[in-house]
C-alpha cells in the first residue's frame, strides 16, 4: 500500500519560514520524481517544486529565491522549506509522487495546511 504523508504544516506570520516533509512508504522512493503542489480555496491545485529522481529541481516563478525542495532516498522523504512566506502562499500543501518511467504511478498525498497570516 503505497502512503504518502505530509507534515510541517502549520500557521505563520508573513515573512517566516515551514519546513514541510512527506514520508513515503509502499514505493520504491528512488524510482520516483517527487512533488510538491499547492491549491488555495477556489483555486485550481498547482505545480509549487518537483525534484527528479536524479536529482534535478524545478520551481514556480512565484517561489524561486524563496522554497528550496529537496529529497533523501535513504529516508524516503521529500522536503520543501519555505522561507519569506506571503499571505498569497497560503493553500492545502500535497506531496506527489511520479514513477519516472513507468505511466500510471502517480500518487498524492492527503495534504497539510498552511496558513500565512498576521
Amino acid at each position: 500500500q503505497v502512503q504518502l504523508v505530509e507534515s510541517g504544516g502549520g500557521l505563520v506570520q508573513p515573512g517566516g519560514s515551514l519546513r514541510l516533509s512527506c514520508a513515503a512508504s509502499g514505493i520504491i522512493f528512488s524510482m520516483y520524481g517527487m512533488g510538491w503542489y499547492r491549491q488555495a480555496p477556489g483555486k485550481q491545485r498547482e505545480l509549487v517544486a518537483d525534484v527528479s529522481s536524479g536529482g534535478r529541481t524545478n520551481y514556480a516563478d512565484f517561489v524561486k529565491g524563496r522554497f528550496t525542495i529537496s529529497r533523501d532516498n535513504a529516508k524516503n522523504t521529500v522536503y520543501l522549506q519555505m522561507n519569506s512566506l506571503k499571505p498569497e502562499d497560503t493553500a492545502v500543501y500535497y506531496c506527489n509522487a511520479v514513477h519516472r518511467r513507468v505511466l500510471g504511478y502517480n500518487y498524492w498525498g492527503q495534504g497539510t495546511q498552511v496558513t500565512v497570516s498576521s
